[in-house]
């Protein structure tokens, strides 16, 4: 395979994603993941490079290697920490983060280990935790959502230490990195400048008000389209809704005929809060 064939650009894939038609839900999700191409390093386009200057804590979970990193094109003043989805990588999403950032915020798109995943019969992918179940009800994997938070705490930490305050940070994901994005967040203790959180939902969500360290003032900003067959639209209202119940600044989006996977309209309204949160000093 050439490298040309190897870099897909996250729209291509995400127009994929939106082409799913699963018969049922065990299969949307093993086609979620065998849909995506697993991308090698390297530089792509809106200078995407792999950084190597800085060495993250990694004893709470184990990368699949260093996380793609899109440098500040100016001072560098902010950064955006963005999570893939199930079975993706940090590639799958670094070019369109990049391409609505603004010169001083410096990009960072981490890619999971490489796990076997509960819902997709033992298959092993990058995933940021074990999935057990499609009941909202169901069992989920405590220990690691727990253990994957301490990674993007530690990644945040390291920002801060590189002298970037955590109000001039911000976080996102898309479906099961949404879902991590918006947990960290919530169990972080220092204030962020913002959290999108794309197609996903709020795990362990019975825990919460109560697990809920910081970022009550944090704006949020949830995105979800109505006809998601993966992570379904009711699991997205449900999130806002308890959301809601504590934080001071929480927006629900709707994206009427999208199923799990992005749109230009959102992608507007993910760089209008990006750039509102993140502005020059």
């Amino acid at each position: 395979m050439t490298k040309k064939h190897q870099i897909l650009s996250s729209v291509a894939k995400r127009k994929r994603l939106s082409e799913v038609k699963a018969r049922g839900p065990l299969v949307k999700l093993v086609l979620l993941a065998c849909i995506i191409s697993f991308v090698s390093g390297g530089v792509i386009d809106s200078g995407e490079t792999t950084d190597h200057s800085r060495s993250y804590n990694r004893t709470s979970l184990d990368m699949a290697g260093t996380p793609v990193v899109i440098a500040a094109t100016a001072k560098h003043t902010a950064t955006l920490i963005f999570l893939h989805g199930l079975g993706d990588t940090g590639h799958g999403w670094a070019s369109a983060m990049g391409a609505l950032r603004s010169p001083f915020v410096k990009v960072i798109c981490p890619t999971a280990q490489t796990m076997p995943v509960t819902l997709n019969s033992g298959f092993k992918m990058p995933a940021w935790f074990d999935l057990r179940s499609l009941d909202p009800n169901g069992p989920e994997d405590e220990a690691g959502i727990k253990k994957a938070s301490l990674l993007i705490h530690s990644m945040i930490d390291s920002e801060i230490s590189a002298g970037i305050p955590s109000n001039r940070i911000l976080i996102g994901g898309f479906s099961q990195g949404g879902a991590l994005a918006l947990y960290s967040a919530l169990t972080y203790a220092k204030p962020l400048a913002g959290v999108v959180a794309l197609s996903c939902w709020l795990p362990l969500n019975k825990s919460f008000p109560d697990y809920v360290i910081g970022n009550k003032d944090t704006p949020f900003l949830q995105c979800h389209g109505d006809c998601d067959p993966i992570v379904p639209f009711k699991w997205g209202q449900m999130t806002a809704s308890l959301l809601k119940n504590f934080l001071k600044s929480s927006e629900f989006k709707t994206y009427s005929g999208l199923m799990h996977s992005s749109s230009d309209e959102e992608m507007k309204d993910i760089k209008d809060f990006v750039q509102k949160y993140l502005q020059s000093v």
